[in-house]
């Protein structure tokens, strides 16, 4: 159940970060509600998963994956850089977050 809710609480986050983008390039009540919401689900899900896995797995897991699906969503909706050295650098993230995993 933890997993869930890590694994939730990162999609959550890339909401959010999403929301924050937006809502930098043009203010409106929508863009604030993804921003605001997706922090703050995010948060939430983040504390209860708290109730199933150590904050030493918690924590990485959920920053790690929050930051690898904002750099892939930058990618993909905002058509920021697709080169050799940032991809190599979002591997090494998802290695490590999955290294966690596996070490539990």
């Amino acid at each position: 159940m933890g997993w869930l809710l890590i694994l939730i609480a990162s999609v959550f986050e890339v909401a959010g970060a999403i929301g924050l983008k937006l809502y930098a390039e043009q203010k409106n009540l929508f863009r604030l509600a993804l921003y605001w919401g997706g922090f703050f689900v995010s948060f939430v899900l983040f504390y209860f998963s708290l109730h199933y896995l150590d904050l030493s797995i918690v924590y990485p897991v959920w920053v790690g994956l929050g930051t690898s699906g904002a750099v892939l969503a930058n990618m993909l909706l905002f058509n920021e850089p697709r080169n050799f050295p940032r991809l190599c650098g979002l591997s090494i993230i998802i290695i490590g977050v999955v290294g966690l995993h596996v070490t539990l």
